[in-house]
Parts: C-alpha cells; structure tokens; sequence
C-alpha cells in the first residue's frame, strides 16, 4: 500500500505510552506503509515537515552543501521568520538561497500544510476526558494534515466515552472500544489490530520519556465482570475476555525490539479469569516467576539490526545518536574520546538531524568495540504488576499462593470505600500468609465517601503495616465523573461530602508526601492526624500552615521534639492560635466561615463578610507560602 501514516498523541503528561498507537504502528508497518509518531506542540510537527521540504530542496539545487548541518537554523527563521536568524552564517548571502528559504518560511505562514496535506491516514489517541482542550486542539489540528478527513482515526479512552461531544467538536466520528474486528481499519483485511504485539520503537521517535519505559506493556484479560458505578471500564471493554496469549507477543518483542525489564499488565480483573491458574504459569514461563532477573539487552545491536532491516528508520537513527553520546560520556580516555568524536562529526552523526542510515552502518566496524567496551550489562530484579490492581472480593487462599509464584511487585489491590474494611483486610492478610508482603491499593475518595472515611482507610494500612510486617503503600486517588457535561472537561467535580478546601488539603498533604503514604506510624499521624478529629482539622486549617506545619504548629514541633534533634525553638503557633478562634466562634458564625472556607477562595474581594470575628479567623487562610519561605 506504501501509504503515509502519522500517529499522535496530544501533548500531555502521562506515565504509560500509547499502546493503541503502537498496535497500530504494527499494523501498518505489516500492510507496507511509512509510519510516523509524533507527540509535542502540533505547530513544531508542521514546522518540521515544512523544513524538510526545504532541506530536500536546498539538496537537488545545491548538491554541494551539506543541508542538514543548517536544520536548527532553518528550524528557527521558518517558525518565527526573524531575518537576525539567518544573519550568521554567509551562505544566506547566496540570493537563490535567500529566496527558497524565504519561499518556505511563506509555506509555513500560509498554512501550506494545510492545504496540501501528505499524510493519507492520520490517528490521534485520546486518554483522560480532562484533557479535553490539548486532546480536541490536537485533533483539530491533526485532521488537517490528512489528505482525506474520511481517514483520520480518533479513538482512546475519553473518544469512547464522550463519541457524541468529541464529533461536535472536531467533526471526526471516532472509534469506540477496542479495534478488535477484522477489517477495523482496512475492509477485507481480516487482521485484528488489538490482537497485535506492540511497535517500541515508535518511543524512539520523540524526546517525550515516558516514566514507565522499560516494561512489556500487555493485557492477559479484558474486561471486568463489575459494574462499579464510578468506573468506564463497562464502557470501554464492556464484553470480559478470559485470556489472551502473551507468550507470543513478548517473544516478538525480545526478537524485535530487545528484552524488557518488568511486566505491566493493564487488566482491569484478572482474578475473576477462569483461565487464571493458565495465565499465571504462563507468566512464570515467559521469565517473571519468583527471583527472576533481567539482564539488558544490547541496545547498539537491537538499533544496527533495525536499520539494517529499515525498520523504522527516523527511530533508529535517533537511536543511534543517543548511543554514540552514551559512549563518548562513558569513554575515560580523552584522546580515544576526541577521535571518535571526530570521527562522528565528519559522519555528520552528532545530531539526529544530519544523521544517516548509511552513515551509521559504515561507522558500524568502529563504533561496536567502544560499545561493547563502555556497556556492561549486570542482571537486574525484574517485577510484575498489575497496574490495575485486583479485587479484593475475589481474593481467596488458592489464588494468593498461586499469584505468590511469580515476582508480583507490588500486589495492588483497591480499597474505594469503608464498608470493604472487613473483605479488604481479610485480602491483605491472605495476601501476606502466602508471602506477598509488598502491597499497594487505590483509595477512591470525593465520589460518595466522607471525608473521615478517607482518614479511616489509611489508618487501616497504616495499622496494618505494623500488625503484619508488610508495606503497604496508599494511592489516594480523586473521583473524576467520565459523563457530567459540567464536569467532563476540568477536574473541579466536588463529591457530596467533600469541597474545594478539603479537596486541596488532601493534595497539600499529599504533595508533601510525594502522593503516596507507607509504613510508619508517626510519619502518617504527622501528615494526616492522631484521629479522624485531627484529620477534620487539618482540612479545615489554612493551607500554607498545613504545608509548613513545622513552622506554625507548636504542638507538632513538641512532639517531634522527641524524635528530630533539627527540630528548633521557634515562638511561633498560628496554627493553633487559628483554631482557637475558629472554635471560638458561635455555631451560627462558625457555619458562616465554613461557607467561606469551602470555596478556597480568600483574597479580598473573593468572599463577603462584614463580621469581624470571621474576618479574623479568615485571615490566617490569606498568609502565603512566599510568607512562609521568608519566614
């Protein structure tokens, strides 16, 4: 088919790259076509494409000189047209010259790409619904560089969720649910496209690093047989699949791509499998039993086979690059150091940009010794985590001492609401009988739970770490509704018991503890309060005085006092001189200032309130963390 094919992701913060993408980066690399990945400011990619233009330009008018070398140049006068960029350098002197480069830096002013779109199929992936601005923006943008609108794909998590609101907005029909049909991309082909191992190199092509990056990314099942109400899995994967082979795919990607380190598997269920005992031994297997290790691959070999192969060329010379400043940093002697630096210049493989496939393979003979000198491979644990986590209602003996069999690290289990106290710790427990001893769970809070329910949760694994000698790591997690117009879009939704300054005093309390909360007794009391009457209070308390506890509450300092010898005398205890007062006030007046203070809203002119006793009380919320740092 030789077709073009760019896939994107819009540009947002994410932990796990875009397996869809990768799936279908397979697909149409199979088909024949050239595959291109792109995530970052849209308007960069256009600027990229049209530089190349003019470098393949400059390239047949004046064949003498090599282009490439000028391409941050060119990158720079074709984004923002500025004359003093091209001042520098005398070849711009060349009046032919001037005028290409200026001809193109029209292209790109006049939306050239635009209007004569290279790309015949264009896939966007879509993920949480919070990104709708950057994800509807994106398509928007996208959809224009395909040569036929018919052929642009959008599909991912909030396109199956919102289909209906995602066409009004960018009047692309997408994909809902998993591309798991013959002939979902391609009538008559009857390959299924979710059913695909996944094309890694794709994560070669962009300067985005995902923080999970060196894991098999995979599902064993789809699915799950709940219909919790807070959850879009029914939605996404509404039919459950009991297996699906991994063995197959991470022998593709060991052949392809090179060896992983972990295991991250995405199902949403996987205890409820009836092949459960089958997938597990089959994980085992593939080299993720109990002490397994891992020992890295060799990266230089995996990316000279590639091209070798052209597979995926743009990536692999990036690779490449990557590789070679890899070992000039590793080299010790300056003279070796300096003449493969030389070497690499005259090669004009510095940069990814004036790199060559051919140039590459020709260094090939050179370059492999230094590899194999300055890397040394060392084995390495490897883990396996179900990303997911798994139900603690289906937690049983038998299914513990089986999950005990492979390097489950950790084991996460949710915990969404108090009235699983009993099924929740009775899963830890059986969990810890059978050796998993590394937990970790999801606490749904701001749904339909009350604040100090939230407090009693973390207690529990609190307490539970010191019972079992386990670790027990939380993740409180904020409840986000997948369907409520007024909400889809941002991140404001505020559950029935909660509001916008409890919300922010759990994020400032989490923020201090890097988002999750472990073993240790005092350093949870420290954070979140002796008691569920403490915790109330922390939530009610300014936020800088939460964030900076140490500085404004003598209580806490005293008590530190016996533990932290840095701990210092210091007079001052706002905290508690704002309680005081808060608690001071008439119940009347105190509902008045809890009003207030729910809206998290405290500069002047941001609340109305002509009472001075609640003005008094509201002013603590007004000293700043930049009062705070001074201080």
């Amino acid at each position: 088919m030789n077709r073009k094919v760019l896939l994107v992701e819009p540009n947002y913060k994410n932990k796990y790259p875009p397996m869809g993408l990768m799936k279908l980066a397979t697909y149409y690399r199979m088909v024949g076509d050239d595959v291109r990945f792109y995530k970052g400011d849209m308007r960069s990619l256009a600027v990229e494409l049209i530089c190349e233009d003019l470098i393949n330009h400059l390239s047949i008018v004046f064949p003498d000189i090599f282009w490439k070398d000028y391409y941050p140049m060119l990158f720079r006068f074709i984004k923002i047209g500025k004359y003093a960029i091209l001042e520098s350098n005398a070849i711009f002197e060349n009046e032919a010259v001037l005028d290409a480069v200026k001809e193109y830096r029209k292209k790109y002013k006049d939306k050239e790409y635009f209007s004569n779109p290279r790309f015949d199929k264009v896939g966007i992936t879509t993920l949480f619904t919070f990104h709708w601005d950057i994800t509807i923006d994106t398509i928007n943008f996208a959809k224009q560089l395909c040569k036929n609108q018919k052929d642009v794909m959008v599909g991912g998590i909030m396109s199956s969720l919102l289909p209906n609101e995602v066409y009004e907005a960018t009047g692309i029909k997408p994909f809902i649910g998993l591309l798991n049909h013959p002939g979902d991309i391609d009538a008559g082909n009857d390959i299924i496209i979710d059913e695909l191992p996944l094309d890694y190199s794709i994560l070669e092509e962009i300067d985005y690093v995902y923080p999970a990056n060196n894991a098999y990314f995979a599902y064993m099942t789809r699915g799950c047989v709940n219909k919790c109400k807070f959850c879009a899995v029914p939605k996404l994967e509404p039919q459950y699949c009991d297996y699906i082979n991994l063995r197959k795919r991470i022998q593709h990607t060991n052949e392809r791509f090179g060896a992983r380190k972990d295991l991250l598997l995405l199902d949403n269920n996987v205890l409820a499998s009836k092949c459960y005992n089958q997938i597990i031994d089959e994980i085992r297997e593939c080299g993720f039993g109990v002490g397994a290790t891992y020992t890295p691959p060799n990266e230089y070999e995996v990316m000279i086979r590639n091209l070798r192969d052209s597979y995926n060329d743009r990536a692999y010379i990036r690779k490449a690059v990557s590789l070679y400043k890899e070992i000039i940093n590793k080299l010790k002697d300056d003279a070796e150091k300096t003449e493969f630096y030389l070497k690499l210049e005259k090669a004009h493989c510095i940069y990814h940009y004036t790199a060559s496939k051919e140039a590459i393979l020709t260094l090939d003979e050179y370059v492999r010794p230094l590899y194999d000198k300055t890397h040394r491979s060392s084995k390495r644990k490897r883990i396996v985590d179900f990303n997911q986590g798994i139900d603690s209602r289906l937690i049983t003996e038998a299914n513990m001492r089986k999950l005990a069999e492979i390097n489950i690290q950790p084991l996460r289990i949710a915990f969404d609401h108090w009235s699983l106290k009993d099924v929740y710790e009775k899963s830890v427990r059986t969990a810890v009988r059978s050796g998993i001893k590394n937990l970790s769970n999801y606490l749904l809070y701001n749904f339909e739970d009350k604040p100090e329910e939230l407090y009693l949760r973390l207690r529990l694994n609190v307490d539970l770490c010191e019972k079992l000698d386990a670790s027990i790591y939380s993740f409180p997690m904020k409840y986000h509704p997948i369907n409520d117009k007024q909400y889809f879009k941002n991140r404001d939704y505020i559950g029935k018991y909660w509001n916008r300054k409890f919300i922010r005093a759990v994020q400032a309390v989490l923020n201090s503890t890097k988002g999750k909360i472990g073993r240790g007794v005092d350093f949870f009391e420290e954070a979140f309060g002796r008691d569920v009457d403490e915790f109330m209070k922390i939530l009610w308390m300014p936020e800088t005085f939460i964030i900076y506890r140490r500085i404004y509450d003598a209580d806490l300092r005293n008590r530190l006092a016996d533990r932290y010898t840095t701990v210092t005398e210091n007079d001052c205890d706002l905290a508690n001189e704002w309680w005081e007062k808060f608690e001071a006030l008439s119940p009347k007046k105190r509902e008045h200032a809890k009003e207030i203070i729910a809206l998290n809203k405290f500069k002047d002119g941001d609340f109305q309130c002509d009472d001075i006793e609640i003005c008094d009380v509201i002013s603590y919320y007004q000293i700043t963390r930049d009062d705070a740092e001074n201080k």
